[in-house]
């Protein structure tokens, strides 16, 4: 008889398992390594320009709103952005931006730092401007889910009529809420720019030809299986349990999961609940046992032994560290 965890429920119904999945493991990844709120600005340049950003510990985005624009990765082949086209440079590459293709040499000796380029572009009036909507996530890179590290260094997004509707419509809320900035924008704005993020991602996913994780979540017995990790991981789980949920055999969900995620669930559970209860001491003030419980440990002596042996460090010592970088000394 196949026992399934109270509380847990996985139904099976067709392809679009791995989608539900997909977004839940979309979101808590991007939830275990997001630091305060992101940034954006809406900048109009026209004539000749050329800015750099250098490289940053998070995630950069464009998106082309008017005209065009190169992009030139640090390291990287220039890469021609025209209106409606979204680019997210999830590892954080130092990078330029720029009205015409030049070669890196040039780049570096031409280009203006962003912040001193964005006062002087501001909001120039004329015709033919480019029109560049920029900004940038604060991530904690230390302990990146393998669906985030497997992004390549720049995820381009054309835009294509009829094609990633979401996208478009977070791209035109998001422009709509910094041409006029209304009641709760401190609020909507934020969330808007997650919502870019998700998207950005999703479209990732949608068209990536390569790459372990589309294949991960597109699987409908391994999706089903990290969407009951994740939905709760503070479960008493075992792999009879969790092949239940999957409904499959437990040689088949250890076979599978292990080929396509690169390790058992058993040993992908332990690393997740481990991830989360580091998100917890860094973005919480909750105590070392309500943590353990929150993740599924027993005791924070539990917790704490894990931890330490997972990042090199106490669980303690690790929220010091975190709240040190958080007031950025």
């Amino acid at each position: 008889m196949r026992v399934r965890p109270v509380g847990i429920r996985v139904r099976l119904t067709s392809g679009r398992a791995g989608y539900r999945a997909g977004v839940d493991v979309v979101g808590d990844a991007i939830s275990a390594v997001r630091l305060g709120h992101p940034s954006s600005s809406r900048v109009r340049a026209g004539g000749r320009w050329c800015t750099r950003l250098d490289p940053y510990d998070g995630a950069g985005f464009h998106v082309v709103l008017r005209g065009g624009c190169w992009l030139l990765p640090d390291g990287g082949a220039p890469v021609l952005l025209g209106v409606g086209d979204a680019v997210l440079l999830p590892h954080g590459t130092g990078h330029v931006i720029a009205d015409s293709p030049l070669d890196e040499a040039v780049a570096r000796d031409r280009a203006v730092p962003f912040g001193q380029w964005r006062g002087e572009a501001g909001e120039q009036p004329g015709r033919d401007l480019t029109e560049v909507l920029c900004g940038k996530y604060r991530l904690d890179c230390s302990r990146m889910h393998p669906l985030m590290s497997e992004l390549p260094e720049v995820v381009r997004v054309r835009s294509r009529a009829g094609g990633h509707h979401g996208l478009r419509a977070a791209i035109d809320l998001l422009a709509g809420e910094l041409d006029e900035r209304r009641p709760g924008s401190r609020i909507a704005l934020p969330s808007l720019l997650d919502l870019l993020l998700v998207h950005l991602i999703r479209s990732w996913m949608a068209e990536a030809t390569g790459g372990t994780w589309p294949r991960v979540l597109g699987d409908p017995v391994t999706a089903a299986a990290l969407w009951a990790l994740h939905a709760n991981p503070a479960a008493p789980w075992s792999n009879d349990r969790l092949a239940a949920a999957a409904g499959v055999s437990r040689p088949t969900l250890a076979r599978r999961f292990t080929t396509l995620v690169g390790r058992p669930p058993m040993s992908y559970l332990t690393w997740w609940r481990l991830v989360l209860a580091a998100t917890h001491l860094r973005s919480t003030s909750a105590t070392l046992a309500t943590v353990a419980a929150r993740v599924g440990y027993r005791s924070p002596y539990a917790l704490s032994h894990a931890f330490e042996k997972e990042f090199g460090i106490t669980p303690g010592r690790y929220r010091v560290q975190a709240l040190e970088r958080s007031a950025g000394r």
